[in-house]
């Protein structure tokens, strides 16, 4: 008799691991555009619509790197870029760094 686990294998999203963010404040509310290495994600910021600029790109920052641990188990960071146009903002995401601990070696 064999025995099966419960668990299914997490399968990964086939958009891949997010690149990219637009963040646009409109009158109906805060819209993103997640880039992704393979296609575009669009959809509203669940933000209230009177959220300020800096808290909403807070915001999209978080999902971002929520979306990239929870569906790829990757980490990454976002860096956003200074603002073109008003009310209109880009980011750039990219993996983030691995933290190597120093060797005993190393000065310091």
């Amino acid at each position: 008799m064999t025995r099966r686990s419960g668990k299914k294998k997490k399968e990964r999203p086939a958009w891949g691991v997010p690149t990219g963010i637009v963040l646009l404040a409109t009158p109906e509310g805060w819209r993103t555009s997640v880039l992704t290495e393979r296609g575009m994600l669009c959809g509203r910021l669940d933000v209230p619509i009177d959220t300020d600029p800096h808290d909403a790109r807070d915001a999209a920052a978080v999902m971002v790197t929520e979306l990239a641990r929870d569906l790829h188990d990757t980490d990454v960071e976002v860096s956003w870029n200074p603002p073109r146009e008003p009310w209109s903002w880009t980011a750039h995401v990219t993996l983030a760094a691995e933290i190597q601990p120093l060797s005993p070696d190393a000065e310091g």
